[in-house]
């Protein structure tokens, strides 16, 4: 079983990779999910978290709230791509439960700190609440097992043509966390736009009961759906990581987020030129998609069974 401690802003695609990770139990052992201002407000944020909690039957896992926005910067919020809510036409049960006392950088610092080595940090989100956690406990880096992203590019951006929207978020939060002295797994644009909900994949959700009543509205809100292609479900190969890193291949590199340039803000500078330096990433540069899909589908379809 790996632990793992997942940092989001649901978000279409967070829904889908806590999909992912509920749909992982025999796995993964998800000792907390932690929430921030990102692709929607806070409050949103959290309340989708909470409803995906009930929905996905994730139990008594803790939800805590924690950084609301940016370290510096105005907020960004990308409620165009997410719809409103965060959720597009997706519309969930209220919530039984409200979410954890405190705040989510204490919850991260105490919950490494009760397990060094033991739990991967997965953030999918803005990286303020790592920012933060570094910031208040540096000892965090040597806590914790390891860090996987869901963020920037070595090639393009999507917020605008240089940053992702993630990085862009919160580019010094950013920048603490590739600099405080661990190695990040970056997980980008540059293989989450290679794994897409083509028609294919819709097909194989459709049949999965209550569970499709979340994935195919939300994997359809993001864009059309063809044969030849879709929306990508970015986040969920975060999670998808943590479960089979050989559906990756990932590269030694440097990797420094631009915080002060006027059109590049949030862009991850990646330099693949490592010899004799020392890297602080490993950048993801493919992923074999067919067997990514047969892992996700698969893992949702557990779910399924156990949701009806």
């Amino acid at each position: 079983m790996k632990k793992v401690l997942i940092d989001c802003d649901p978000g279409i695609d967070d829904a889908l990779a806590l999909a992912l990770a509920a749909g992982s139990a025999d796995s993964l052992d998800l000792v907390g999910v932690t929430t921030v201002g990102g692709n929607v407000d806070l409050e949103l944020t959290t309340a989708n978290a909470l409803a995906l909690r009930d929905f996905l039957h994730l139990g008594d896992v803790p939800v805590t709230p924690g950084s609301a926005g940016a370290l510096l910067r105005r907020t960004v919020r990308a409620t165009a791509v997410h719809g409103t809510t965060g959720l597009g036409d997706v519309v969930l049960p209220t919530p039984a439960r409200g979410p954890s006392e405190g705040h989510a950088v204490d919850f991260i610092v105490e919950t490494l700190r009760a397990a060094p080595g033991e739990i991967t940090l997965v953030a999918v989100g803005p990286l303020s609440n790592l920012a933060l956690a570094v910031r208040r406990e540096p000892r965090v880096v040597e806590w914790a097992r390891d860090l996987v992203i869901m963020g920037g590019s070595y090639t393009r951006g999507n917020h605008n043509p240089a940053a992702e929207f993630n990085m862009l978020a919160d580019p010094e939060a950013a920048a603490i966390v590739f600099e405080a002295g661990w190695t990040v797994t970056m997980l980008g644009l540059d293989v989450t736009l290679k794994a897409v909900v083509n028609s294919g994949v819709l097909d194989r959700m459709r049949p999965l009961g209550r569970l499709a009543d979340l994935l195919v509205p939300a994997a359809q809100f993001y864009g059309a759906v063809t044969a030849e292609g879709g929306p990508a479900i970015h986040d969920a190969c975060a999670v998808a990581y943590v479960l089979d890193p050989t559906l990756f291949t990932c590269v030694p590199a440097v990797v420094n987020v631009e915080t002060a340039g006027e059109f590049t803000r949030g862009m991850t500078v990646t330099d693949f030129r490592v010899a004799g330096r020392e890297t602080n990433a490993l950048v993801a540069t493919s992923v074999d998609v067919p067997a990514f899909w047969d892992l996700v589908i698969g893992a949702y379809e557990k779910l399924a069974t156990r949701l009806g």
